[in-house]
This record gives structure tokens, C-alpha cells and sequence, in this order.
């Protein structure tokens, strides 16, 4: 089937206030789902590979290579997981497409266990995602089939971590949402030992659309090597906050623009979330919002959120508060989490407040040099990303804080970056 492929709204079609659309208002939309036979069932894996789609939860990995890997395993029965756990705090995405679209993402999870040959789909939500919990059991229950595959809902932990792959199969195995140590990784031996495909729920809702058009649909919108559209969790000092579905590629400064502009002069954006990076305005609203130009500059679009910090806020003092934040939420089992995240919250909290000598940042540049690379997990590469982003953006407050010049940021109340609640008040 084709379409119009450079057009939008795409996985936020039909999206309703308040409501998800049920199973009859989806089918009448956008169809049945194609579900392969089971000898072609290679066909949509290879449909997907042509599309070019990359995960949506934060990697960026091609959905095909993923489903090849688990596709071609020799033993053990295959199985499939829904990723919506969601554990960035400033991203809103996931949830919001579970609560207003569920049927779009079981689509895509029926779609994929069926090509890769899997009989069971297990979908993660975080727990305090009431909405989008309650919405997607509705939907597994007004379908009256899943094609031979067997859908159930899982509540995790709205922890940091949680959604890392390894941490979402350690805590479906044991119950502690922790990532582990790698290989073997999920397709190799997974929940319960078995291969195991992990996908983003916004991935899946793209994929089942790919499966419905065709792959150059698909690629229709979007940059070359990363087509497509994108959810984009937009907030801070923006008219209108919220999640929005764009053209991957667009530019930062035209995803303001739709959400009616700025509300207030913008300090700098964070681009990534809490393992992104800290952009000045000037250096940020031209930049194209997709995977392959943010990784060359060394920056990442992560699993799409984007935060305009008001001229009035204090970046070093938002950033040491997120960054001990991240440091508590590790999962506090190697050296680089323990001791070297550890210093630097401390480090970057001694510059919020005042107290720390001169030339304090010049050590958490060296730590953060340190740390990159050699943790268990990727945690401690983003937390030193996103720190070593703001000691650059924000270098003359950061001298200025060092100087012991005051800053009202450290006692303020409104913060902007968004913690979740059991983080505690700072």
C-alpha cells in the first residue's frame, strides 16, 4: 500500500483530548494490520530494514538489525518486548502515545513478534503511567485477536534506569531494575534465556504504519539517513509545551516556532534529555533534529526531548541538581557510577552554591574525561555528556558561581528540568 508519504500527522493521526482511539475508530482509519504468513515473514523485515527506521528510545539502532539478530536465532523460543517504560524525566512521548494511540503500538508489537517468531508480547509501562496503563489494557481487551500472540501489560519501576534493555529484562527475571553487564546481550539471551526483541513503543507505532504504506513511504518525510517523522517532548520557556510529531531533521528552531515560539528570552537548550547536551541559542536553532548530524557533532537527540531554559533560570545550578540526581539513580555496581559520578555531583553542588575553590570545574573536566567509556553500562557516558556540555555552555556563570558571585537559582522553588517525585526536593 502507499500514500502520501511526506505529509503529517502520522503516528499521532487521529489522536483524541482525553481519550485513547479505540479499535473500531482504528481499524477505520488506518486499517487491518498486514500480519505475514509465516513463510513471509522475512518480508517485513526487510521492508523495514529498506525503510531505514532507527529506534526511537533513545539509541537510535536500526529496528531491522534488532529483529535479524532475534529472526536468526538457532535455539530457545523467541519472545517480544514492548519498551514504554520511560524513564527519562523530561520526556512525556511514550506515554502519551500509549494513552491516546495504544492500538497503533500493539500493532507494531504483533507485527514484529510475528517476524521474528515470537509467540508472547510482554508490554512495559512505568507504574506511575496510570493513563497509559489503563489505556493499553483496554485495548488488548477490546481486540478480539492478536494473531496468535499472546499480549500482556507489565507495570516497572519509574526509575532512570529501568528502560535500559538489560536493566528491562533484569527486572522482568528478577525484579531489579538494573542494567547488567553485556554480552550476552538481550537478542542473544534474554528474558528467561531466551532471544529476546526489545523495541521502543513509538518504534513499534512507525513500524506497523511502514507495514501498512511501504518503506518508501515512510521515507517520504524525514532526513536521508534517519527518515521518517519523530515525537519530540518539547518544554520549558515555550508557548506551548507539549509533544510533537516532526519531520526528523526539522531544525530546532522551527520546533519552537510550532510550539508558538518562545515565552521568554531562552539562556540555552538541552537537546537529549539528561544524557544530552546543553546548546547555546545560537548555536542550537539551526541545528537539524535528527540521530545521524546530532551524533557528528557529538551531541544526541536520545529519545526525543528538548528543554528551553529561560534567560532567568541558572544552568549550573539546574545541572548540579539533575546531576545528583543521576547520580543516586545509578545502579550503583561499578567504579565510574560509585566514585566517579559521585565526585562530580559534589564538585558541580560545591560551584552551585558558592563554596567551591577556583578551578573546581577544571577537576570535574578531568573526572568526566575519566569516567567516559569505561562504565557497565552506558549511564555514566550521558551523565558526563550532559555535564561536560554545561561546564562549556554556561563556562562564565560557572567561573562566576566559582568567584563566589551570588546566583538566586540555587534557592528557587520553579525549577525547570523536571525530577520525578520520589527524587526528593533538592
Amino acid at each position: 500500500m502507499t500514500g502520501d508519504g511526506g505529509s503529517l500527522p502520522r503516528v499521532t493521526a487521529g489522536w483524541q483530548r482525553g481519550r485513547a482511539i479505540g479499535f473500531e475508530e482504528h481499524l477505520g482509519a488506518v486499517g487491518p494490520a498486514p500480519v505475514p504468513e509465516k513463510r513471509r515473514r522475512h518480508e517485513l523485515i526487510a521492508a523495514i530494514e529498506r525503510s531505514g527506521l532507527l529506534g526511537r528510545g533513545g539509541a537510535g539502532f536500526p529496528a531491522a538489525a534488532k529483529m535479524r539478530a532475534v529472526a536468526g536465532a538457532r535455539r530457545g523460543r523467541r519472545i517480544m518486548v514492548a519498551n514504554g517504560a520511560e524513564g527519562e524525566p523530561a520526556s512525556r512521548k511514550d506515554q502519551a502515545l500509549l494513552t491516546r494511540a495504544p492500538h497503533l503500538v500493539l500493532d507494531g508489537a504483533v507485527l514484529s513478534a510475528t517476524a521474528v517468531g515470537a509467540g508472547e508480547v510482554i508490554l512495559c509501562i512505568k507504574r506511575d503511567a496510570s493513563a497509559a496503563v489503563s489505556a493499553a489494557v483496554s485495548a488488548i481487551g477490546e481486540r478480539r485477536s492478536s494473531d496468535g500472540v499472546e499480549v500482556s501489560v507489565v507495570e516497572v519501576p519509574a526509575a532512570y534506569l529501568a528502560g535500559e534493555e538489560s536493566a528491562l529484562v533484569n527486572y522482568l527475571n528478577t525484579g531489579r531494575a538494573i542494567p547488567t553487564f553485556v554480552p550476552p546481550r538481550p537478542f542473544e539471551r534474554g528474558l528467561d534465556g531466551r532471544p529476546t526483541l526489545i523495541q521502543n513503543v513509538e518504534t513499534l507505532a512507525h513500524l506497523a504504519l511502514i507495514a501498512r504504506h511501504g518503506a518508501d513511504w515512510f521515507r517520504g518525510l524525514g532526513a536521508p539517513d534517519d527518515p521518517g517523522s519523530t515525537l519530540v517532548t518539547l518544554c520549558g520557556a515555550v508557548a506551548a509545551p507539549g509533544v510533537y510529531e516532526v519531520p526528523s531533521g526539522v531544525s530546532l528552531g522551527e520546533l519552537v516556532e510550532h510550539a508558538g515560539g518562545p515565552s521568554t528570552p531562552i539562556r540555552a537548550f538541552l537537546v537529549g534529555g539528561y544524557a544530552g547536551s546543553w546548546l547555546a541559542p545560537e548555536r542550537a536553532l539551526d541545528q537539524p533534529l535528527d540521530r545521524a548530524s546530532r551524533r557528528a557533532r557529538r551531541g544526541k537527540l536520545g529519545a526525543g526531548v528538548v528543554v528551553a531554559l529561560p534567560a532567568t533560570a541558572c544552568g549550573v545550578c539546574e545541572t548540579a541538581r539533575v546531576a545528583r540526581f543521576l547520580t543516586e539513580d545509578s545502579a550503583g555496581q561499578c567504579g565510574p557510577c560509585v566514585h566517579g559520578l559521585g565526585s562530580i555531583a559534589d564538585a558541580l553542588e560545591e560551584i552551585s552554591e558558592g563554596t567551591a575553590e577556583s578551578g573546581t570545574h577544571l577537576w570535574i573536566e578531568k573526572w568526566a574525561e575519566d569516567v567516559a567509556g569505561r562504565g557497565a553500562c552506558g549511564h555514566p557516558d550521558g551523565v558526563v555528556r550532559f555535564v561536560a556540555s554545561a561546564l562549556s555552555t554556561f563556562r562564565d556563570e560557572v567561573l562566576k558561581h566559582e568567584s563566589g558571585t551570588e546566583c538566586g537559582g540555587r534557592s528557587s522553588r520553579s525549577w525547570v528540568l523536571p525530577l520525578p517525585e520520589y527524587a526528593g526536593a533538592p
